[in-house]
């Protein structure tokens, strides 16, 4: 319960009421022990129903979304969610359903299903997905459950060590350490992409994996990316691709056109279903033929009589998830995928590169952009100028952009740039929003070299000022304290 609640309670103000008690007293009566009993009432607010509705409406509305406006979150795809997206995931036939239900009483979401793995097939280059991963991060484990499986089952058992960039997503490592994997950190070239000698120099009979973004978290295409794979299969391993990124390329290039045999696509990212706090994810991942015995079960297949679920797959890592995955989730991706067809999903793929290097042109001046050249669907800034020159850090630089009416963007990562901001346009922002951006992060600049201390104590106009950070995540205040 918030203090603002309790403010506005009232004596006599509340807005229920229970009717007396009609069930009949049963003999013996219940005796609960006085110990567990209450000596004094809780302490609760009293308020009327529309108070309490006008109360959490209040807070709905201090919420940030893309529906609110620009959210330019770096390696994220905050892109608009199509509401008709959720009119097909609320259609009865798919909302109404249970797991429970015998096959033949759920022919059209199987059906769905099997649809939606074969347009994720084609869009990543793959033979066969399974949709049950719940998210991204559970797609990676999914990902490399496989993989680990796959090399046991050659009786390649000295595989222990997983490739991660230093550039790389925070969740490529957790996932790794979490399956008992050693991690081995690649370095960056002076490029910002995967330096090919230091790869070869960490390449060993002990590699299961390379896990790799491409785009990198840079936002810059590898360009020997076939050269990292023919290096990570010259020495055993396999090349496993982290889709978060997929925004930069979808539509235009497959990930298993490059040479990787492992994948796993954010669909609560690239292809629009509501992310992070607005929904549940979906992280489906696909693999390549020879991996495919290994995939969670079941999968849906096809046969003459109808649609059904394969159970029969004795070298299958088993469920990574209850039931089929989260299935509204994909029927939101499935309506975006048909919605724009191929051509759609590369126009909007296209839209996001512009978008980005649009942006990464017009904040160069202000701005130290951490490498000068074309870009994907995101590019890295610094605030590194304003903190030489003025002690302004790139934490006062996203504080002030709130008072802007704009959502920050992801601030210092990657770690391999000082600083840094990530950002990340998306393809549904308008140039009028773009400007808008624009022209607030340069107005911050101007105040960052003329009055510094406005940023420093940025954010002046929202609900809740600065808060300690660090002290706000190591000791939270979870409950009013009456």
């Amino acid at each position: 319960m918030s203090k603002v609640i309790f403010a506005r309670s009232v004596a006599g103000g509340g807005g229920f009421s229970l009717p007396p008690c009609d069930v009949a007293e049963i003999e013996p009566a219940a005796e609960i022990n006085r110990e567990f009993l209450r000596a004094e009432a809780p302490l609760l607010p009293e308020l009327s129903e529309v108070e309490v509705v006008r109360h959490y409406v209040e807070l709905s509305q201090r919420a940030y979304g893309v529906d609110n406006g620009f959210y330019p979150l770096g390696s994220c795809t905050m892109k608009y969610n199509p509401k008709i997206n959720e009119w097909a995931a609320r259609l009865p036939g798919f909302a109404f359903l249970h797991p429970y239900q015998v096959e033949e009483s759920v022919q059209g979401a199987l059906e769905l299903l099997y649809r939606a793995e074969k347009l994720c097939c084609e869009i990543g280059g793959m033979d066969r997905f399974t949709l049950q991963p719940a998210a991204g991060a559970h797609g990676e484990l999914t990902g490399l459950m496989i993989i680990k499986a796959y090399h046991r089952h050659r009786q390649d058992l000295a595989r222990s060590k997983i490739l991660v960039p230093d550039s790389a997503h925070g969740t490529n490592p957790a996932t790794a350490h979490v399956l008992g994997f050693e991690v081995v950190e690649v370095k960056s070239n002076e490029e910002g992409l995967v330096d090919l000698q230091d790869l070869k120099a960490c390449m060993s009979s002990e590699v299961a994996a390379l896990m790799l973004t491409n785009p990198n978290t840079l936002g810059l295409f590898e360009k020997e990316i076939e050269e990292i794979a023919a290096v990570v299969h010259a020495g055993g391993g396999l090349l496993y691709y982290d889709g978060a990124n997929l925004n930069g390329i979808v539509g235009v290039a497959r990930p298993g056109d490059m040479g990787f045999d492992v994948l796993h696509f954010n669909l609560h990212k690239t292809f629009a279903t509501p992310h992070g706090g607005g929904g549940p994810g979906s992280g489906p991942v696909g693999v390549k033929e020879f991996l495919s015995d290994f995939l969670p079960r079941p999968l849906v297949e096809k046969k003459e009589e109808g649609y059904c679920l394969d159970y029969d797959r004795p070298l299958s890592i088993g469920k990574v998830r209850s039931f089929y995955g989260n299935f509204g989730v994909i029927v939101k991706a499935y309506a975006y995928m048909m919605a724009l067809g191929g051509p759609g999903l590369r126009e909007a793929c296209e839209l996001a590169v512009l978008n980005a290097n649009y942006l990464r042109h017009h904040l160069q001046e202000d701005y130290h952009i951490a490498f000068k050249r074309l870009c994907k669907h995101e590019f890295v800034a610094s605030g590194q100028k304003q903190l030489a020159e003025n002690g302004v850090s790139t934490l006062d630089i996203a504080k002030r952009l709130m008072d802007y009416g704009f959502h920050p963007p992801t601030v210092y990562f990657p770690l391999i740039v000082k600083e840094a901001l990530m950002i990340e346009p998306v393809e549904t922002e308008s140039r009028e929003r773009l400007d808008e951006f624009i022209a607030a992060l340069r107005e911050i600049a101007r105040e960052a070299r003329e009055n510094p201390d406005i940023l420093h104590q940025a954010p002046h106009s929202t609900v809740i000022k600065r808060v300690d950070e660090v002290r706000a995540a190591r000791q939270p205040i979870l409950r009013w304290p009456g």
